[in-house]
């Protein structure tokens, strides 16, 4: 499903209900670039962030976080909508002076496929980058002012770096049994929060530390052209096969 596509629809107020695309343990998949410029702007996802944890909110709501003008905000907000990642919520009102809006999905993926076309890597790779800027601006503000946390605060959080030696298949099978894991402390509805809980970023990344020749046979190219030059698939830019035959 592309992220322009209706990935609903639910009841007022509520998120995807669990399992469908958007929800998060099933994350909608973006395979529209177009979808994909339109999130990477930074304060796009800094709003779309704040609606999923915190609820529906107005324009000026946003603009208080996003360090921008509620007319900036409100064009933000507007580009988000036309590729269904969020919508007006006016059972949310308070009066009808205000124009709240809410979150439509809860979690998104995009796709990082090589055999994908040049605009789609593209916006993905920007994508990713500034969903990156995202995760590094959090944690630098962190740290600047570390030392004014709560000694329990600042002794339960940081980072952790290892080195893991693993299968594909038993890799996959850490990350899905981590997702499980933390999904109890996700606690998007308030009311399941405890009354001393706060915000907490978390990131688990797991990068290959190898490099991927690796896996290549001897002498066929990183683009899988073989030391004959046939291409991976097998025929020819004559297009006569090797053999002669036709």
């Amino acid at each position: 499903m592309t992220a322009h596509q209706e990935p609903g629809p639910w009841p007022e107020g509520q998120r995807p209900a669990s399992g469908e695309p958007g929800s998060a343990d099933n994350p909608l998949k973006i395979t529209d670039p177009r979808a994909m410029r339109a999130l990477a702007h930074p304060a796009r996802i800094a709003i779309l962030a704040h609606l999923v944890i915190e609820g529906p909110a107005t324009a000026t709501d946003c603009a208080e976080f996003a360090l921008l003008s509620p007319s900036a905000c409100s064009y933000h907000l507007r580009a988000l909508a036309r590729f269904g990642f969020v919508e007006e919520a006016p059972a949310s009102a308070a009066d009808g002076r205000h124009r709240p809006w809410r979150a439509r999905v809860t979690a998104l993926e995009f796709s990082d496929n090589p055999d994908d076309s040049v605009a789609v890597r593209t916006a993905g790779r920007m994508l990713k980058e500034s969903v990156q800027a995202s995760v590094d601006e959090v944690r630098t503000q962190y740290y600047d002012r570390q030392a004014e946390y709560p000694p329990a605060w600042r002794a339960a959080a940081g980072e952790r770096l290892d080195v893991l030696h693993v299968t594909p298949a038993e890799l996959a099978n850490l990350r899905s049994r981590l997702a499980d894991l933390i999904s109890g402390y996700r606690r998007l509805d308030k009311a399941e929060r405890p009354p001393d809980s706060r915000r907490v970023q978390a990131l688990f990344e797991f990068t290959p530390w190898f490099p991927p020749d690796e896996f290549r046979p001897a002498g066929v190219r990183p683009d899988g052209v073989r030391p004959d030059g046939i291409p991976p698939d097998g025929i020819p830019p004559d297009g006569v096969p090797p053999d002669g035959s036709s």
